[in-house]
């Protein structure tokens, strides 16, 4: 018996969109970091844009491929640090979900970054105090993580912006 795969154009559409974020993910472990643990979180801008063309479903599809590949590709699936980036992948998913519903004129894409990016933070910081260093107090390193996340999603959210508004003036 031989089972056959069809691979539909929405499949293709969240592999194609799944490996810019993943390339991106690669590019950015190569980027040395003025911090451990701040990264600039480039493929939440694929991300972003997903959300914004094809919805929330496809968004998450994209987002939790790129981290399971991404953690794979690096080395670092089922470690501390994948538990760090699906955590954080998950607030950010489930914070986008609720806010993309709001009218448009309240958060736009720079917006809703920069609250996916604290998001993102609170929980990876969570998951700190819980499993990681339990007891021990990083309430004073939360400035300088809500400080990166601020500047990140401003960051990334200018650049989905470019994109999206690229995207609508192209022919």
């Amino acid at each position: 018996m031989q089972l056959e795969l069809h691979a539909t154009l929405e499949d293709r559409r969240v592999a194609a969109l799944a490996a810019a974020a993943i390339g991106l993910t690669l590019a950015e472990a190569a980027i040395p970091l003025p911090l451990p643990g701040v990264k600039p979180g480039l493929a939440n801008i694929v991300t972003l844009v997903v959300l914004y063309r094809y919805g929330w479903r496809t968004a998450a599809w994209v987002a939790g491929l790129r981290i399971v590949a991404g953690a794979l590709a690096l080395g670092q699936f089922l470690t501390p640090a994948f538990v760090l980036s699906l955590s954080g992948g998950i607030a950010s998913l489930l914070l986008l979900a609720l806010m993309i519903r709001l009218p448009a004129r309240w958060f736009g894409p720079i917006g809703l970054s920069v609250l996916a990016a604290f998001a993102h933070i609170a929980a990876q910081l969570l998951v700190v105090d819980a499993w990681l260093l339990p007891g021990a107090s990083i309430l004073g390193l939360l400035p300088l993580f809500l400080s990166a996340a601020w500047i990140t999603g401003l960051v990334n959210g200018f650049a989905a912006d470019h994109l999206l508004h690229t995207q609508e003036s192209t022919p």
